[in-house]
């Protein structure tokens, strides 16, 4: 694996960082993840320009234009072997004596991007789907920036694991659904595809735009606005989406099926719609 790391492309074998970076001690710093297909990285500008909003949440300046982001990222690209790839941007305050304050002056920050093979779920996930739970959503209150302190969605992840499921699904103080722990969830209801509204306790997923500009684009009914514990617990589908995991249906919540316990028609429409555009669309542009 060649990775790049402030200003140089090397294995990944070769990489430094120091102990003292703020992203080690501090969490102080932000991520990106970019799905590859064909070698063409997809919808590069949205994930950009989230990245920005990211790093203007925690007021650190942009270490590269966009066309040099668009450089790093090709280059990345073409020095890995996988068609189908998804990069992770890692960009943090930088190198500075611990303290947890700013660095004043400020110093250079850190800048690592890696290339990883983008797998697609098992044929069999999609014949059955998967199964999920739900938990308290007691992460901070600026979920919309992608910080790399992730240790509350890491232990939230953790309960899913423990209990043999794929994603834990997240619900607020007020009885209100966010989304996954690293994931986007869709609500189906009466033929209507219901989306939690993007604000500062959601991540503003890319996927999430993708399923949404498909359900305009093919006459599906879709709602976005806040959903209840209630109407999550009286779905008759689930979905899950994400850069990496695309669409999945989620068959069964806490141990009770949901709707048939099996993936329904609003799943097989969107996945089929989701696999049409990645041929024609993100294989293409």
């Amino acid at each position: 694996m060649t990775i790049y790391l402030n200003g140089q492309y090397m294995p990944v074998t070769e990489a430094k960082v120091s102990v003292l970076d703020r992203g080690f001690i501090f969490g102080d710093g932000v991520y990106e993840v970019i799905p590859v297909y064909s070698r063409r990285a997809f919808r590069l500008s949205d994930h950009l320009q989230r990245l920005q909003h990211s790093l203007d949440g925690i007021r650190l300046t942009n270490p590269h234009s966009l066309t040099e982001w668009t450089e790093i990222v090709n280059e990345l690209i073409a020095r890995n072997a996988p068609e189908d790839q998804y990069l992770y941007l890692h960009i943090t305050r930088g190198t500075a004596m611990r303290d947890h304050a700013f660095p004043n002056p400020a110093v250079a920050p850190t800048v690592f991007v890696m290339s990883n093979p983008l797998l697609t779920p098992a044929p069999e996930l999609l014949t059955s789907g998967v199964n999920a739970v739900t938990a308290q959503d007691n992460r901070w209150l600026r979920c919309d920036i992608k910080a790399i302190s992730l240790l509350p969605n890491v232990l939230l992840r953790q309960l899913a694991v423990d209990a043999g499921c794929a994603e834990t699904i997240l619900i607020r103080d007020d009885d209100f659904l966010t989304e996954g722990a690293a994931s986007n969830i869709f609500v189906v209801k009466n033929g209507t595809l219901l989306a939690p509204p993007k604000d500062n306790l959601m991540l503003p997923g890319i996927t999430y735009d993708v399923i949404l500009e498909l359900a305009e684009a093919h006459g599906i009914p879709h709602q976005v606005r806040k959903i209840t514990k209630a109407e999550l617990f009286d779905a008759d589908e689930l979905l899950l989406t994400s850069s990496t995991r695309e669409v999945m249906a989620i068959t069964r919540l806490d141990g009770k099926q949901v709707g048939t316990a099996l993936p329904g028609p609003m799943f097989e429409k969107i996945y089929q719609y989701y696999q049409e555009f990645k041929r024609d669309v993100m294989r293409t542009q």
